[in-house]
Order: C-alpha cells, then sequence, then structure tokens
C-alpha cells in the first residue's frame, strides 16, 4: 500500500533519502595509528594528528581504503580508481581542526544499487549516488558537569564512510527495509559492525513532500543522527506531517537541519541548512589524490563473500523456498550459515520452517542470537531426522524442541529418557481406536453417514489417549478404514 499523508487540500506525497554515516572496521583511524576500540575512558585514544596539535600531518590508513572500495562493490557501484580528500571548513568545539576531512566532488564510490526486499514479497532498487570517506568528529558531553561541557575525542578521527541513497524512497517501511538492509551487506563483508546503539552507525534522514501527481521536488529538511531503525522510520512520519501542515498552511518549508525528538515524536530546529558553499570545500593540501589500480579492485572483489542477493536467489533454487523466506534466513551470515547446515541433506522447506518459526521464535522469546543459540545446527537437524524416520511425530517434536531451548540437550537422548518415541506399533493403535469409536458412537455414525469432517476429531481423540504418540499418518488411515471403508 502506497504512504500518503491526507492533508485539508489533498493527499501528499513523501520524498526520502538517506544518508548514512557507517563506522569503517579498521584497527586504528583514517589518518593517524591511534586505536578505535569502542569504550575506552575518554581522551585516551587520541594521536597528535588527532589532537590537531601544530605540524602534524596526515597518513592515509591503507585498510580503510580497502573498506570503502570493498563496500563499493558490495553495492554494485562504480569504483573510481582517483579520489580526492578536501577540506570541509566549519567551527565545533570537538572538532580540533576546524575542518573535516572528507571527500566532495571525487569521492572514492560513485553511483551503485541497493535491492530491497518488502514484507510482501516484493522488492525495489533504490540508488546509491555516492560513498565517500571521512574522519568522524569527537564526542561533546553536556550531562558531565553542571555547568561546563566536556569534550571527549577518541573519536576524533575515525573513518566513517558515507553512503548516500537517492530521493527514491516514498514510505517509512522503504527507509527502515534500507538500512536493515544495507546494515547486513555491510556486516557480510565486515566493513561496519552497524551497532547503532554504540553509534558505528547513524543515520541523517532527508524529507521532503509535494501534492500527489507533482513531479517537482520541493525543499527537504534534514534529520539528524537517527540512531535506530525505528526512530528513523518515526522521524520521517513526524517531519513528513509538519512540512505538510506548513505548505497547507500558506508558509514555505526552510530548508534546515532538524533533531527528532522520540519521547515527544516531534522534530525541532536544529539550524539553518548550509550548502555546499558554506563550508569553503577545497582539497586538503597535505594529501595527495588517492590513486589505486584495478588490479587492487579486482583482489578486493574476490575476497568478497557471498553477499545476501545472490544467496537469497540459491537458496530459492537450490532449496525451493519462498522469496519471503529465503530473505528472511539471509539477513544475517549466521542465520544463512545455521540454516544450510540444517538443510544438508535434508528437505529445505522443512529445515527453513523449523529455522525460521520454531528456532528465530525461541530464540527472540530468550533473548539470544542464532551464534549463541542452546539448540546446535546438528542438533536440530539430528531433531528433524527423527521426524524423518517417525520416531517422532510433529507434534511430539515440538516439545522435544523446548526442552532442546532449555537444556541444550540433544534430542535422541530426550526422546529415550522420556520415552517419547511415536507408537508406530498397527495392534496398539488399533486397540486405541477402537476404543475411542466405542465411546463416541454417535459421531462414528455421522461419519458414516457422510460427515467425513469429524474425522478430525477423532483423530484428534486418539492422538489424545495415546499422549501423542501415536503415528497421525497410521491413525488417519485406520480410522478411515474403521468407519469409511465397511
Amino acid at each position: 500500500m502506497t504512504y500518503r499523508i491526507q492533508g485539508e487540500t489533498g493527499s501528499w506525497e513523501v520524498v526520502i533519502g538517506l544518508e548514512v554515516h557507517a563506522q569503517v572496521i579498521s584497527a586504528s583511524k583514517l589518518f593517524s595509528g591511534a586505536s578505535t576500540t569502542f569504550g575506552a575512558e575518554p581522551n585516551t585514544q587520541v594521536s597528535l594528528v588527532d589532537a590537531a596539535l601544530p605540524g602534524m600531518l596526515p597518513v592515509i590508513n591503507g585498510v580503510c581504503v580497502e573498506q570503502a572500495v570493498r563496500t563499493g562493490l558490495a553495492l554494485r557501484a562504480k569504483i573510481n580508481h582517483r579520489s580526492i580528500f578536501a577540506r570541509k571548513n566549519y567551527f565545533y568545539a570537538d572538532l580540533p581542526q576546524g575542518y573535516q576531512i572528507s571527500q566532495y566532488e571525487q569521492p572514492i564510490v560513485g553511483e551503485g544499487k541497493l535491492v530491497l526486499d518488502m514484507p510482501d514479497g516484493s522488492s525495489r532498487t533504490v540508488g546509491i549516488e555516492r560513498l565517500h570517506l571521512e574522519q568522524d568528529a569527537g564526542k561533546s558531553m553536556h550531562d558531565q558537569h553542571p555547568t561546563r561541557s566536556l569534550i571527549d575525542l577518541n573519536r576524533a578521527g575515525v573513518a566513517l564512510m558515507e553512503i548516500v541513497s537517492r530521493p527514491d524512497m516514498r514510505e517509512p517501511e522503504e527507509a527502515g527495509a534500507y538500512l536493515r538492509k544495507l546494515r547486513s551487506i555491510l556486516r557480510y563483508i565486515g566493513t561496519c559492525d552497524g551497532n547503532m546503539e554504540e553509534g558505528s552507525m547513524r543515520c541523517d534522514v532527508n524529507v521532503s513532500v509535494r501534492p500527489e501527481g507533482e513531479t517537482e521536488l520541493r525543499t527537504r529538511c534534514e534529520v539528524k543522527n537517527v540512531n535506530s531503525v525505528r526512530f528513523v522510520m518515526q522521524a520521517i512520519e513526524a517531519e513528513a506531517s509538519r512540512q505538510v501542515q506548513v505548505w497547507e498552511s500558506g508558509a514555505e518549508v526552510k530548508q534546515e537541519t532538524r533533531l527528532f525528538d522520540p519521547s515527544k515524536g516531534e522534530t525541532r530546529s536544529m539550524r539553518s541548512k548550509e550548502h555546499a558553499h558554506d563550508y569553503r570545500y577545497f582539497p586538503d593540501p597535505d594529501l595527495l589524490p588517492l590513486e589505486f589500480d584495478e588490479d587492487f579492485v579486482d583482489r578486493v572483489r574476490q575476497s568478497l563473500p557471498e553477499l545476501p542477493d545472490d544467496k537469497k536467489e540459491r537458496f530459492i533454487t537450490d532449496y525451493g523456498l519462498t522469496p519471503y523466506d529465503a530473505s528472511v534466513l539471509v539477513v544475517d551470515r549466521e542465520s544463512a550459515d545455521y540454516f544450510e547446515a540444517v538443510a544438508q541433506g535434508r528437505d529445505g522447506k522443512t529445515a527453513a520452517n523449523w529455522v525460521i518459526n520454531n528456532l528465530f521464535g525461541a530464540l527472540a522469546k530468550a533473548g539470544h542470537s542464532v551464534a549463541d543459540s542452546p539448540v546446535s545446527a546438528a542438533a536440530l537437524g539430528k531433531l528433524l531426522d527423527l521426524m524423518a524416520s517417525d520416531v517422532i511425530n510433529g507434534r511430539i517434536a515440538k516439545d522435544v524442541f523446548d526442552v532442546m531451548i532449555g537444556t541444550g540437550g540433544d534430542p535422541e537422548a530426550i526422546v529415550e529418557e522420556r520415552g517419547l518415541r511415536q507408537v508406530t506399533d498397527t495392534g496398539a493403535i488399533e486397540a486405541a481406536i477402537d476404543a475411542v469409536i466405542a465411546a463416541n458412537p454417535g459421531k462414528a455414525d455421522e461419519v458414516r453417514g457422510g460427515k467425513e469432517k469429524l474425522l478430525g476429531w477423532f483423530v484428534g481423540q486418539v492422538m489424545k489417549a495415546t499422549g501423542g504418540k501415536a503415528n497421525p499418518g497410521l491413525v488417519n488411515d485406520i480410522l478411515k478404514s474403521r468407519l469409511l471403508g465397511g
């Protein structure tokens, strides 16, 4: 369903673009050897370069360059063999240099694309405009002292990839899907851990609105530093609604930077939006142009793992999965690897059903991830084998699985210790069926008279009488023979 805001003058369309700042996974910063470890004591990971002492010169970190190229390739983007670092001039307390080293007119990565997997099973493509490398600023802390703001420069100089989308999204759900898919890719390839809570992935949201049917873009506002997927979606709704009210009141939306307040569900003005010329960009005189050849790009390309989109298509082809199930399983590498281990040599659809519906549900309830699941892929595979060989039925399997989640136990041992083997002895099942029929002669006559839907009720009664251990297929066959076969 297309997202629209219904105003007093009619229906309005929302136009969304995202700028994601992803912290590069590297041991040291973009232009210095200082550590990037998260959580250190304030100002303990600051080199002379990070502190901008006079005479200190930046030196490019080759690992960060490789990580940016790696990300560009994963986004199916153009890799620019020559890029230039520029100084973006602005003054802020946690920016020691008085400028940020970034890339402007010639970034390291050009146009690419991201395919979104939507909840309804459809796919949408969002264009990537660019990816450039830049250094992060420090952190201002306003809650450490009653009258002063304190500065922590540990983050100053950390390498960021700014990934800028085109304004191709039209609803909050698409923005959420974009962020989840981008985070998934970055984690697959190991270029960013995607932890929005720790600030290693932050999002600036560009929002504008226009009357439905209008083709020209109107003035946008940027909602700065939103730190969760849920908040991004909420910020879009709040800002879009605000802009519709502004336009319909006869005023004009002014280009500005805003902040989102999750507690109030609203955005508020931070500062009037600067244009590029306000930053007085110019090439950094201390850094030569960044140049590399196609051999370097090829080496990086060959090191890439199978990406989510490719893995999804393979799961659909090799295991017969639906596009939705495949997209759920490939969200992260751990889940995909777990599924493949379970599905190896077994029915893929059955394996997917148990991983998605049973395992994921139980892990979410217990607060576990696939990586620390108490049920290993080998153990879940054994459970499926016990069902396939008729040692247990599906109902008993769910009970065994619950025990496995709680104890991490082996399914075969649980079945033996608790006497849960399925009853396949025809004589025992026939005796149970005869007893149920004898106890319910009226319902038996109804079945014989054509009310075959009651067979399901009889199956349930027999399963109850056998403690759920009877083979449901045998029960069904024998019941039909008894009641319908003469």
